[in-house]
């Protein structure tokens, strides 16, 4: 099958009986609500430019059997692929502005692929086969997977198998000749409305005695007890208001929602991993360490975006010509190349697993997320110096449309000569959507939180570190022998 259009994506979606709700209520028609389309248009985008010829290198791959894929169904390689990859987020980031929701699957696939190869080395069991199966679907139908990893966790303090609550983390409750049954719910899932497949993976490192959860499988969004209650997102009823500036990104956007398995049952061909309780620890980092690279993509080009919009906000407002206000500008530039230089450094640090698949350096890649955390929430503080109070103060689109209210508006928030007041008040609500609206869920908050909060990180820091060589490399220079 040739690579979808971005319509025949929409259409796609459209056929799969999803079980959403919003608000208290269920939804019957999720492609065509106003407040989740933006977020199935950011997922568009992923098809529409692998249409396109200039883009083809980026965002498509042809494999060694002929196969053309979309690179977001795509097995690593070599480093070559890794930058690719990078770059790719980083084009859609510019172009969308929000949270485009395929790299999840992306990086599941790539996780499952050489932990199950692994897995079926070392058990004798059947799991990368079955995952190849699944993979050769996606590619050849040109699907979009979520993969989803958070457990909503309980207390953090207890093993999945010791909480008072055993569904706080995904769990087999049911073993059949044919398959297994799953009870459990995965938080904080962004893109899973918008997707045909969801990818499940176990979210910590487990031992013996959490054998029912050490589970990886694929099901349809439609599987019978799978269901999305969608999260709040802040100013998100705007969009509900007939109004296309206050909402700041009125074509695009992303969407969680918290996604409840209940007794879902899952096919043996559709298993990646079913108790085998030390591989799980192996597929969350090696998850992590993809989804940790992607941020230096992603994130990259929202941040584009907004140092665009902080720009142009600058021109408007006659300041741009200020001293400090290039200055803000440079820094903001600096901080987001520099995650942009992670992510491509992790890339090209990559290495081959056993299963012939790369895989980022995972220290660079952690220390890329870890720059994530921050720089971000340091960039969004200097789009909002630039651009002023005005951003959260100013009157409603509808109050500018009103025919009384309407001169006054446009007289007292104008700008520089020559520029209109509608522009200024757009480029103004564009950076209020990122730095505080439904786009700063997945610019700023996403960034703290997504692919692991920043502690999580700083384990896996220390972990890869290596500090016993630098001891030895320093004891060496200082010529102590001990």
């Amino acid at each position: 099958m040739a690579l979808m259009t971005g319509e025949e994506y929409i259409e796609s979606i459209r056929k799969i009986n999803m079980e959403v709700y919003m608000f208290g209520k269920k939804i019957d028609s999720p492609v065509d609500d106003p407040i989740l389309r933006p977020s199935l248009n950011s997922v568009r985008m992923t098809y529409d430019l692998a249409q396109m010829p200039e883009y083809e290198d980026l965002m498509t791959v042809t494999l060694e059997d002929g196969r053309k894929i979309n690179r977001f169904t795509n097995i690593h390689r070599n480093t070559d692929d890794l930058i690719k990859k990078v770059k790719m987020q980083r084009l859609l980031g510019q172009q969308t502005a929000a949270c485009f929701q395929r790299c999840v699957g992306m990086d599941a696939f790539n996780a499952i692929y050489s932990t199950t190869y692994e897995t079926d080395k070392a058990c004798g069991t059947n799991y990368h086969e079955n995952f190849l199966k699944f993979m050769r679907y996606c590619q050849d139908n040109d699907l979009t997977v979520d993969g989803a990893m958070t457990d909503p966790k309980g207390d953090r303090s207890l093993a999945p198998h010791a909480q008072p609550d055993p569904d706080m983390y995904l769990r087999v409750v049911e073993r059949r000749p044919n398959g297994i049954v799953v009870r459990g719910a995965k938080a904080h899932q962004t893109g899973m409305l918008n997707s045909h497949e969801v990818i499940v993976m176990p979210t910590v490192s487990m031992k013996p005695e959490d054998k029912d959860y050490a589970v990886s499988f694929a099901v349809p969004l439609d599987a019978p007890g799978l269901f999305m209650i969608i999260g709040r997102q802040s100013c998100d009823t705007r969009k509900l208001e007939g109004t296309e500036m206050d909402v700041g990104n009125a074509e695009f956007g992303g969407v969680e929602a918290l996604t409840i398995f209940d007794d879902v049952f899952v096919p043996n061909d559709r298993i990646f991993l079913d108790g085998e309780t030390e591989f799980a620890g192996m597929l969350v980092e090696r998850f992590a360490g993809y989804h940790r690279q992607s941020y230096g993509g992603c994130k990259v080009g929202v941040g584009d975006v907004l140092i665009g919009a902080a720009a142009v906000a600058a021109d408007y407002n006659g300041a741009a010509r200020a001293s400090h206000i290039k200055d803000k500008l440079i820094e903001m530039t600096h901080l987001n190349e520099t995650l942009y230089a992670c992510g491509i450094a992790c890339s090209a640090e990559g290495h081959p697993t056993e299963s012939g698949n790369y895989i980022i350096d995972l220290l660079l890649a952690n220390v890329c997320k870890q720059n994530v955390t921050r720089f971000p929430y340091e960039i969004v503080r200097l789009a909002e110096d630039i651009a002023g109070g005005i951003m959260v103060t100013a009157p409603s689109e509808k109050d500018f449309r009103d025919p009384k209210l309407g001169k006054y508006v446009e007289k007292y928030l104008k700008g520089v000569e020559g520029v209109s007041t509608e522009n200024r008040l757009r480029i103004l609500r564009l950076i209020e959507n990122l730095a505080l609206g439904t786009a700063a869920v997945g610019y700023r908050t996403e960034s703290m939180h997504g692919a692991g909060s920043p502690q999580a990180q700083r384990i896996m820091i220390a972990r890869q570190g290596n500090l016993g060589m630098k001891k030895e490399l320093a004891k060496k220079i200082a010529h102590i022998s001990e």
